[in-house]
């Protein structure tokens, strides 16, 4: 799956007030398809071009998002501006590690990042691959939806990859129809999908991983990871089905952007051509080491043996699936 062009993430980025301690929180900038892309700027390094497609606002905090991408090494250019709006923002609650959120994003600019197609289409230019989650159809609602079906279709059409998180939030939708209709569509246009099991039982009433995978593949999506917590993931590319152990953690401290940096994992290890499966167990790894951290990103000192392993299997790629034993932290 190695490739020319950038690897792109298009969704809404917010400011970030996950607990420290003592009642304490720390700001930072997050978002789902963000979390991604800033693991794999983490993986690729300076080899591979990363950026990220949203609208922010005319404001300091907006600014100071555009510094953190930059610090990040990740290509802000494709961002558009709008002044009349600024970011979103959320904060973590946590009962032991599990989080929940509070959000507030009425006046997110990232909503309108849809708006206009001709600037969809350029900020999609050029790009080798694009990811993509439930949440960001949320966000633009249903004009933007549609702008951005058309525009993910003509990039694949010029070779681009399509990765698809489905991260169901139900209360971003207006109604149930309108979120089944959506996640049908982007399956159907996707190349890579890489679903959870818990959301999409909820949604579609599936009893399986494998389910999931068979609804799944039927759309269209031609590799599928589904994601199951603690539980083994399940993965069926290149003809064969197998489910790979999960870690096992025993310092988990705030879940936050756990499926966001497993999805990191993954893209990244196939875009060196590592094979499905072992591409699979390299995200358990990484998702296991996040966990352990405050907020959706890890701290940079934390990264430098995840970003070692990944430099092993970028040089050893192997080619077949295979099952994996599992692994402890």
């Amino acid at each position: 799956m190695t490739g020319q062009g950038d690897l792109v993430g298009i969704g809404e980025a917010m400011l970030e007030l996950a607990p420290v301690k003592d009642g304490l929180y720390a700001p930072g900038f997050a978002g789902d398809t963000l979390n991604t892309i800033w693991y794999l700027k983490r993986l690729l390094g300076d080899r591979e071009r990363v950026g990220y497609v949203t609208r922010i606002g005319g404001d300091g905090l907006s600014k100071q998002f555009l510094d953190f991408l930059r610090d990040s090494g990740i290509d802000a250019s494709r961002i558009s501006r709008d002044e009349e709006r600024t970011l979103g923002l959320y904060l973590i609650r946590l009962d032991g590690a599990e989080r929940h959120f509070s959000y507030w994003r009425g006046q997110s600019a990232a909503r309108r990042m849809a708006d206009d197609p001709a600037a969809l289409a350029e900020a999609l230019r050029g790009a080798a691959s694009i990811h993509v989650s439930g949440i960001s159809l949320a966000v633009i609602e249903a004009t933007g939806r549609r702008h951005l079906f058309d525009e993910l279709a003509r990039a694949r059409a010029d070779g681009a990859l399509v990765s698809f998180d489905p991260n169901v939030r139900r209360r971003l939708w207006p109604d149930e129809a309108e979120l089944r209709a959506a996640m049908i569509e982007m399956f159907s246009g996707c190349d890579i999908a890489l679903p959870s099991f818990d959301d999409e039982a909820g949604l579609w009433g599936d009893e399986t991983p494998e389910a999931t995978v068979q609804r799944i593949a039927a759309l269209g999506a031609t590799e599928i990871v589904v994601k199951n917590g603690a539980a083994p993931a399940l993965v069926r590319a290149a003809g064969a089905q197998v489910p790979v152990n999960a870690c096992t953690i025993s310092d988990v401290r705030d879940t936050t952007g756990a499926g966001d940096a497993f999805n990191a994992g993954y893209l990244a290890a196939r875009r060196r051509n590592v094979s499905p499966d072992v591409a699979c167990a390299f995200a358990h790894e990484l998702a296991a080491e996040v966990v352990r951290h405050p907020g959706a990103l890890a701290p940079a000192e934390a990264l430098p043996a995840i970003q070692q392993r990944f430099a092993e299997l970028s040089r050893a790629a192997p080619a077949a699936l295979t099952p994996q034993p599992p692994r402890s932290y």
